[in-house]
């Protein structure tokens, strides 16, 4: 089935057959009955055994966990509580002291956070590259210790799109582990799995549940051995998904596709006009002709997203300006549901860096990320110029 049809026929195969709900149950029970030890013993044992303990597996997240699988095209997935969850379960389940960890320069902050966190008191060696070469990341992976190379499909909030074929093949023949967070592009615009990476992650928080009202996040695997080495280390953390945020990323999975498309027409809109506006700078969006990525974009992504930014020319303060004279979009720090979402990043989300790191990063002081999201285009860019001036 094609990947619309697909998310709206959600997996629902963890409850009884005949009379289905369409509607995925809520299990909202923390513990499971067995008439034997032996049949507890057993269960406690498989990811995919039957349901003892919520934080080990529920029905509501498993028809989640399966369904993201399906999306993705991997042969199993893990739901946590949130995205950084999702990181941070992945991470400390395959990396030990010593390890080396080969990143693209420009991640989400939260990522650069844990990853530091690791290199300081775990020894793990953080090396950094640009993302854009392959010859580049072999250079830097050629050593023993070298596990896991980690990127992100579509980087907040740069737009910077990642050689993905080229740095996923590099990874594969060196024996490399490769982890791709795919959270801006969702399985409608990149599906990594299928260019040969082995773990994608997600904030099911952003585009999949797409509402503003979770927070979740979920790793889906290529390969079911790899599952069945990160699963138990994620039920020692205990960064499990909840049965009710699960239940309500199901309901918006369907949809997805359908927002998806508005996200990236009115996104794709908006980068056009804001570039004729004085006092913009730069305007960063991945299917926008003059991009950095933009042939690598229009290879790997059948859309451009619905994430972009633009530079400011009076630096952080006419960033902080903008961001509290919009009006329709709302200052908020998240991103991927339908309501258009703006922030300053130098100043938020990727504050753990000091002014070296975000030049590395590509985020200038003055730099806008805004999420669009499905409202009419006109309204949109009518509040963008009032907060512009």
């Amino acid at each position: 089935m094609e990947l619309n049809t697909r998310a709206v026929h959600v997996v629902n195969d963890p409850f009884p057959s005949g009379g289905r709900p369409l509607s995925v149950p809520i299990v909202q029970s923390s513990a499971f009955a067995f008439d034997s030890a032996a049949e507890l013993a057993d269960a406690m044992a498989d990811p995919d055994g039957r349901y003892v303990y919520s934080r080990r597996g529920n029905p509501t997240v498993r028809a989640l966990e399966q369904t993201l699988a399906g999306l993705e095209g991997g042969e199993g997935a893990i739901a946590f509580a949130s995205g950084m969850g999702a990181i941070s379960g992945v991470l400390l389940a395959l990396l030990k002291p010593g390890d080396r960890v080969v990143a693209q320069r420009c991640l989400y902050g939260g990522t650069h956070a844990v990853l530091a966190d690791l290199a300081e008191r775990y020894g793990i060696e953080v090396v950094r590259m640009s993302g854009d070469d392959p010859a580049e990341f072999e250079a830097a992976a050629v050593h023993p210790a070298t596990r896991l190379l980690v990127l992100e499909t579509i980087a907040n909030p740069t737009g910077q799109v990642p050689d993905l074929p080229g740095l996923l093949a590099a990874a594969r023949a060196l024996g490399v582990t490769s982890l791709v967070d795919n959270s801006l592009a969702s399985p409608v615009l990149c599906r990594p799995l299928e260019l040969g990476a082995d773990v994608v992650v997600h904030s099911t928080t952003k585009y999949l549940s797409g509402h503003s009202d979770v927070l979740g996040g979920a790793a889906v695997f290529a390969d079911d051995a790899l599952l069945r080495r990160v699963w138990p280390r994620t039920v020692e953390l205990g960064a499990c998904a909840d049965p009710f945020a699960a239940w309500l990323t199901l309901r918006g999975i369907p949809t997805l596709p359908l927002r998806m498309r508005e996200h990236c027409a009115n996104a794709a809109a908006l980068a056009e006009l804001l570039a004729t506006r004085a006092g913009v700078t730069a305007v960063h969006y991945p299917w926008r002709a003059g991009h950095p990525s933009y042939d690598t974009a229009r290879k790997v992504l059948a859309g451009g997203g619905g994430l972009l930014s633009f530079e400011l020319a009076g630096g952080r303060e006419a960033g902080r300006a903008f961001i509290e004279r919009v009006r329709l979009a709302k200052l908020a720090l998240s991103l991927g549901g339908v309501e258009t979402l703006v922030a300053h990043p130098a100043s938020t989300s990727h504050r753990e860096l000091d002014e070296g790191e975000l030049a590395a990063a590509g985020i200038a002081p003055g730099l806008v990320r805004m999420s669009v999201g499905i409202e009419d285009v006109e309204d949109l860019w009518e509040d963008l110029q009032q907060a512009l001036g």
